[in-house]
């Protein structure tokens, strides 16, 4: 059965409000049956719809989101991203090359601030809800998702804002392939990503780009990474100010003590991410 975009949308919320559900309540483990009612699911239908989501089940998932975890996790993700350095961000990575490619617009651009671009946009469902997706004829410029009470409008307007200067039309068919393409795990398409920000900035998102995917990382070793160690303020900046979610992956940014933190399109979205990222290549893993 082919879920219409609300009801994707709906689930999604769902399987949010039962993570942050669990978390709340992890000392005394709800059951299964427990949490389905908070979401207001019958306990079959809530465990098929998180299984389908997440490959595993919401107990096991909520592990990958303990600070004892993370912080596990933070050591060995030091040691990948600094081989990866080593081995010019090749073999460690195993999806790097997807998102390999990024292009920053020139100083004078950049002053112009999209002057004479065009964007074709479109609102899509997506594993972690609604999002919005730009596209111009030099790769992917914008990429953000939808709170649960958020107007497309507002959306729209927070992406016309940051490109302010440039032609908008909506093409749902052409932005569908694009949204496919990132949110498949099967597809070998590279994708080509076009930015807006200052020499800063670039640096910061290029050095997110390497941080493979199920691993996390830290502002300190970013920071590091830019060979920059003391702008960890402008380093934290530049993570919150990344346009295009997931592909840039600023989600994989946590505190140094095991606590995820903030997130522009919220924590309990980012924790979705990390957790359904650490799952997906822990599994195969296990066979």
């Amino acid at each position: 059965m082919t879920l219409t975009a609300q009801e994707h949308h709906i689930n999604y919320l769902r399987i949010e409000q039962a993570i942050q559900y669990l978390e709340k309540n992890f000392t005394r483990q709800p059951d299964l049956d427990e949490v389905a009612e908070k979401v207001h699911l019958s306990p079959f239908h809530f465990q098929r719809i998180f299984t389908e989501w997440a490959g595993i089940s919401p107990k096991r998932f909520l592990q990958f989101l303990t600070v004892d975890f993370l912080k596990d996790k933070l050591q060995q993700s030091r040691t990948l991203i600094e081989a990866a350095d080593l081995a010019g961000l090749s073999s460690q990575s195993r999806v790097y090359d997807l998102f390999t490619t990024l292009e920053a617009m020139t100083p004078q651009e950049y002053k112009m601030s999209g002057a004479g671009l065009r964007i074709e946009f479109g609102f899509h469902p997506t594993p972690f809800g609604m999002c919005l997706i730009g596209v111009t004829e030099r790769g992917i410029c914008w990429l953000s998702f939808l709170s649960s009470d958020e107007e497309p409008r507002k959306a729209l307007e927070e992406m016309k804002l940051h490109w302010h200067n440039s032609i908008f039309h909506e093409d749902k068919q052409l932005t569908s392939s694009y949204v496919e393409k990132i949110f498949s795990n099967k597809t070998t398409d590279k994708l080509h990503l076009f930015v807006k920000g200052t020499n800063f900035q670039v640096k910061v998102w290029e050095a997110l780009l390497r941080i493979p995917q199920g691993e996390v990382t830290t502002y300190e070793t970013i920071a590091r990474t830019i060979s920059n160690p003391r702008a960890l303020q402008a380093v934290g900046s530049a993570v919150g100010s990344n346009h295009i979610a997931y592909l840039i992956p600023c989600h994989r940014v946590i505190r140094k003590d095991g606590i995820l933190g903030e997130y522009r399109w919220s924590p309990a979205r980012k924790k979705t991410m990390i957790a359904r990222e650490m799952a997906t290549f822990e599994i195969p893993n296990k066979h």
